[in-house]
């Protein structure tokens, strides 16, 4: 059975540090892959400031490239709105029965993980692969067997530092992979969000 890590995200744009982390956890944890499952929308997140879907998943193609072990998943999008991590890993679990799931989050959101929808399922029947985000690591969930932590290297970039960065007119080089470099400099994606 392969064994999958969700690494879920508005990804509004992909950049390197999501990168580096879907990597790191594919090369250096017993996951066989890494799929970046895109969130059309987050509850806990406003739609204003998100590209479009399909700009979003395509950037995220862009930027994972022939990588074999990692894949994008646009499974979010069939289901209703906004998505909870709940219901899409039980129609991932339907969909594709060879697979083992695991969920990748970073420190801060294993903070609130107590307030998930139905997260003591997710958290009897998956793995939680925990990536430290800052110093925020702390949780309410006990001494979990589960819940796996692991010492990916961080890089202190947002998604919103890019947006706002391409608003003002500056160079994001460096920041997203060449891909996504190219194809943002020759498409308004977000100039006018």
């Amino acid at each position: 059975m392969s064994h999958v890590g969700l690494f879920f995200g508005s990804f509004n744009p992909v950049h390197v540090g999501h990168m580096i982390i879907a990597n790191y956890m594919v090369e250096h944890t017993d996951l066989d892959e890494v799929w970046m499952v895109l969130s059309p929308q987050n509850p806990f997140k406003s739609q204003r400031s998100l590209a479009n879907d399909y700009d979003r998943l395509h950037l995220l193609n862009l930027a994972i490239g022939d990588h074999f072990k990692i894949k994008s998943s646009n499974a979010e999008f069939n289901l209703p709105k906004p998505s909870y991590t709940i219901d899409t890993l039980s129609y991932l679990k339907e969909k594709y029965p060879d697979k083992k799931f695991s969920l990748i989050m970073g420190g801060d959101n294993i903070t609130n993980f107590h307030k998930w929808k139905n997260y003591d399922l997710i958290l009897r029947d998956h793995d939680i692969y925990i990536y430290k985000r800052g110093n925020k690591t702390e949780h309410k969930l006990g001494d979990n067997p589960n819940i796996k932590f692991a010492e990916a290297p961080l890089l202190n970039i947002s998604a919103s530092y890019i947006r706002k960065s391409i608003k003002e007119g500056n160079s994001i080089q460096y920041l997203v992979t060449e891909e996504v470099f190219s194809y943002l400099n020759t498409h308004n994606i977000y100039q006018n969000l």
